[in-house]
């Protein structure tokens, strides 16, 4: 049939008769008018998977049934519960007549592993549906080796964290940054880096696999040894030490980790302080570097610590196998109160005039009591590292000096005599090496001494900067 227009007659007809031929108006145009009979959270759908600390951004679809073809605005940001740190917002959409599917978007960065809950509401139904949040897949750095290992598993720490937490263990390296380090129990305010109380169970063990690549591995040296003056600092906290923790240890790398680049591992906190410097995939240097205890030896189901023992020993036993004369030539009449290369210090310098008994004076047999006094700090890190530190410093050692100051009671001999009480100290100043180790009243145990060491390099700390 052929259309024609209607007559104008006609319009007022139907105008006057209620009738308007012109397209009604949705009464469904607004979130309030939309209506389900039921939502299916159960049987959500994610468009992409989550894995703790990374940024995620996905969709959830969740099913309804009893839709009323009503159109729906977007909706407020729900925060998860469970695993936080995500959110999902309600994208705007119409409803089908009859079954259909709502769409959220997520995003965020989920905090740990386990289960992102959000409960939902819409058109007259409520449910919960999940998203589940995986571990941090774990690189395989087990064929890797020295340096790449190193590398390797400051990559896979750096993965698990979120963007905000990498641009704080990611720092600029320069000289500024590389002499912030401490004894003190300050945690980050003296220090770079995220504190180990920060991060996940997932990330400290990261965090910690990288430090443990980059330490030696003997008993009461390199990682041992971190470790338990790591946990000192529970037993501090424990008597009743304000501040001290094993949480405040931190770790934080300068520059970038490569193989390829130069960059610094700092890792430490009370008591404790690495700095390790890496260049084009080899390490240059490993000062500075600090360690202190206190208690200087506790007992914890049934084992006993003593993380500093060993270097307490090689001290004594360099100083006790000189003669009275050769004591005689190495003492002077200083008195300590700290190592004087104090951690932190960004103006102290090291001394112009060597002081004590020159090590080419010696007996061989105490020259190499001196040469063995020096391995504990340089088997604080990886073997690679200290043969070529201790053939660089075997090399040095007829022009290294040995000074003393105290040990009122040390004698020839008798290395027991020695580093007894407060201010006992020794000094081993070499044309590179320097070692300091003293004896200190305890702070939160003052009735016994502890002790502070410090290692550092003439020609090498904070190499290039």
């Amino acid at each position: 049939m052929q259309n024609k227009k209607l007559p104008l007659f006609l319009f007022a007809i139907a105008a006057s008769a209620g009738i308007f031929l012109a397209c009604k108006k949705s009464s469904s145009d607004s979130s309030s008018s939309a209506t389900v009979t039921a939502l299916t959270c159960s049987g959500t759908t994610f468009s992409a998977t989550a894995t703790i600390s990374t940024a995620y951004t996905g969709t959830a679809t969740v099913p309804y049934t009893g839709g009323n073809g009503a159109v729906y605005s977007a909706g407020s940001a729900i925060a998860s519960t469970g695993v936080t740190g995500l959110t999902a917002t309600l994208a705007a959409g119409t409803l089908a007549s009859g079954a259909g599917n709502l769409t959220y978007n997520i995003t965020g960065t989920p905090a740990s592993s386990g289960t992102a809950a959000f409960a939902i509401s819409f058109g007259g139904q409520s449910c919960s549906f999940g998203l589940v949040v995986n571990a941090a897949t774990t690189a395989d750095c087990s064929s890797a080796t020295g340096v790449a290992k190193v590398v390797c598993l400051a990559n896979a720490f750096l993965a698990t964290l979120a963007t905000t937490q990498q641009s704080t263990v990611v720092l600029t390296l320069n000289l500024t940054n590389a002499k912030r380090w401490s004894n003190l129990p300050c945690g980050v305010s003296c220090r770079n880096g995220l504190a180990f109380s920060s991060l996940t169970t997932t990330q400290l063990a990261a965090a910690k696999a990288v430090i443990q690549a980059a330490s030696g591995t003997g008993t009461n040296e390199g990682y041992s040894q971190f470790s338990q003056i790591n946990a000192a600092d529970d037993v501090l906290a424990v008597t009743g030490g304000t501040g001290y923790s094993s949480g405040n240890y931190i770790i934080a790398f300068l520059g970038t980790p490569s193989t390829t680049g130069k960059w610094m591992l700092q890792y430490g906190g009370h008591h404790y302080a690495a700095n390790i410097t890496y260049d084009a995939g080899a390490v240059t240097s490993i000062t500075p570097s600090h360690q202190g205890i206190e208690p200087k030896t506790w007992t914890s189901n049934s084992i006993t610590y003593a993380p500093l023992a060993a270097k307490e020993s090689v001290m004594a036993d360099m100083l006790a196998s000189f003669t009275t004369t050769e004591l005689a030539g190495a003492k002077i009449s200083s008195t300590f109160s700290d190592v004087t290369m104090v951690p932190g210090s960004t103006t102290n310098t090291f001394p112009t005039t060597k002081l004590g008994i020159k090590v080419s004076t010696l007996s061989s047999a105490a020259q190499a009591k001196v040469l063995a006094a020096m391995v504990p700090w340089l088997n604080d890190l990886d073997a690679v590292s200290a043969a070529a530190f201790k053939t660089l410093y075997t090399n040095e050692l007829a022009d290294t000096y040995v000074t003393y100051a105290s040990n009122t009671s040390g004698v020839s001999g008798s290395a027991s005599s020695f580093f007894t009480t407060n201010t006992d100290y020794v000094r081993i100043d070499g044309p590179s090496v320097w070692i300091e180790f003293i004896c200190q009243t305890g702070v939160v145990y003052p009735t016994q001494i502890h002790y502070h060491t410090v290692y550092r390099d003439h020609t090498r700390d904070y190499i290039g900067l």
